[in-house]
């Protein structure tokens, strides 16, 4: 490889990494929040579902998030913090949903019945959607704006496809866990066997923890992005009075000031989902609901008559 084009890619890479450290934050809640759409379905789906949803993340990036990132902060840069606090609400609200949830307030209906795969794609991809739309603005942000276009592209290239790979592989690998487990429990040795079965009881657990690092998450991102964008757009006191925790808590540490961050966030996060939630509810109730098809095994066939087999 000529040394003229090994000194492009080298900082191409170096951007991209550069770029990428400040988004780190939002990769492991990409990662958390993920598992919780694979659960319910059975063993032998799960890497099939995991690999749709990061094709459909790969979509996101490429063909969407990409193309109109670079569009709007060359044409219109004004866009980009109404288009985050949209996502940031989406967020807090499915945030949300999943907090009522454990207080016993079930949205979902047919519990009983088999995961829709195809709904549950599309969600985990509308939720990638915003995810990596947040991993990608930060990223975007902290190119060096002395790049050229083509340089920002192929850093931002790198970016998607490497934040990619590492939030669904971690996924995949969290999902197939208690089947390594379970490969375990079945071998000889006695210490791999144990060790197998104590990962297959620990998975439950796992999971449950997951889904509230997950929930918590898709809060505080969700939160953090309505703070923030709110004062982009001109309503500046919720930015400035976080800013001000986080300056008074300076002394402290960097750990306690992400967490004193994190938690605010959160926090605005469930309060902003909570009214979605609400409103949601509410025209739900008001609104018309469809009448539900009647089927020829639940309507009474007439005197005389037996229902067709197989009809309909």
């Amino acid at each position: 490889m000529p040394v003229g084009l090994l000194a492009v890619v080298d900082d191409i890479l170096t951007a991209a990494l550069k770029a990428s450290a400040k988004s780190a934050g939002v990769v492991i809640d990409d990662a958390a929040v993920t598992p919780q759409y694979v659960q319910g379905i059975t063993p032998a789906r799960e890497l099939p579902v995991v690999w749709n949803i990061a094709k459909g993340s790969l979509f996101n990036k490429f063909v969407i998030i990409i193309p109109i990132a670079l569009l709007l902060t060359a044409f219109a840069p004004w866009a980009l913090p109404f288009l985050l606090i949209i996502g940031g609400v989406y967020l807090c609200f499915e945030g949300a949903e999943k907090v009522t949830e454990w207080f016993g307030h079930h949205h979902a209906l047919d519990e009983d019945h088999p995961r829709d795969e195809k709904k549950l794609i599309s969600g985990a991809v509308r939720t990638d959607l915003i995810l990596s739309t947040e991993i990608m603005l930060i990223s975007l942000s902290n190119l060096d704006p002395d790049l050229g276009f083509w340089m920002r592209l192929a850093a931002l290239v790198v970016i998607a496809l490497a934040m990619t790979a590492l939030v669904y592989g971690a996924v995949a690998l969290l999902v197939k866990i208690d089947d390594i487990g379970l490969h375990m429990a079945t071998r000889s040795d006695r210490r791999t066997r144990h060790l197998g079965v104590r990962i297959v009881r620990s998975m439950p657990a796992v999971f449950r923890f997951i889904s509230i690092v997950g929930t918590v998450a898709m809060l505080w991102v969700g939160g953090h992005l309505v703070i923030i964008n709110v004062g982009e757009v001109g309503f500046h006191a919720p930015a400035d009075l976080l800013h001000e925790i986080e300056h008074a808590l300076m002394n402290t540490g960097p750990v306690v000031v992400w967490l004193v961050d994190t938690l605010i966030s959160a926090i605005v996060g469930l309060i902003v989902g909570l009214v979605v939630v609400g409103v949601v509810l509410l025209v739900g109730r008001i609104l018309p609901k469809k009448p539900k098809a009647v089927t020829a095994a639940a309507t009474p066939a007439p005197a005389g008559e037996s229902p067709k087999p197989g009809a309909h």
